[in-house]
């Protein structure tokens, strides 16, 4: 599959300066020095192409808003607690952490015939800043000099869920369960980011595996 590169970059560019949030532009000009406009989402995985990242982030922005409007109903307090600015903020920046560690490389896969052949793809590379993942997003985003919530912070944290605790660190799986019960907005990003890896970005070439 290939991807608009400028389509979906500018999609997201106008969502993000949407929200009014003082700052954007810096993010905006951060993210693009690191290559995220270019990135992938994965490299073996879910939008594995050439504006994968911008892509996977604008599709995790749709879900979780698509989330919340379906949850206020049943929530009525949803509407003050969560902010649809807080929710493409967070969606958005999520993954930013991800913006320089691919790296261009020839793979060896099996073509509909089942012949291997070569094959343009990425692997991964951690040397620029090896934080973490939702840490080194918050980093990123902060240094980039915009202003963030703690519920803006903490869905950017821990957007990845379960997986992104470390089950050895009871501080770690104490911080996350808080963080999901004192603030909405962690688990609304979290639901978007598993709905757009899991249902909106799937493809046949991977159910055919199954």
């Amino acid at each position: 599959m290939t991807i608009d590169k400028d389509a979906v970059k500018a999609e997201f560019i106008d969502m993000l300066r949407s929200t009014g949030r003082e700052g954007v532009d810096y993010v905006i000009e951060e993210i693009e020095r690191l290559g995220f406009f270019e990135a992938p989402a994965s490299a073996n995985h879910h939008l594995n192409v050439e504006g994968g990242l911008t892509q996977h982030s604008l599709n995790v922005a749709k879900a979780a808003l698509s989330v919340w409007e379906a949850l206020k109903p049943l929530e009525p307090t949803l509407g003050k607690e969560v902010t649809r600015d807080s929710i493409i903020i967070s969606a958005l920046l999520h993954d930013v952490c991800k913006a320089d560690i691919y790296r261009r490389t020839t793979k060896k896969r099996k073509n509909a015939l089942g012949i291997w052949e070569d094959s343009e793809g990425y692997r991964l590379s951690y040397k620029g800043f090896p934080m973490g993942h939702g840490e080194k997003s918050l980093v990123v985003v902060l240094c980039s000099g915009i202003e963030l919530s703690d519920a803006e912070m903490l869905a950017i944290r821990w957007h990845m869920g379960a997986w992104g605790v470390n089950q050895h660190s009871l501080e770690d799986c104490k911080s996350y369960d808080a963080a999901r019960k004192l603030y909405p907005l962690v688990s609304i990003v979290q639901a978007g980011d598993s709905l757009a890896a899991s249902i909106l970005e799937r493809e046949a070439a991977e159910l055919d595996e199954l």
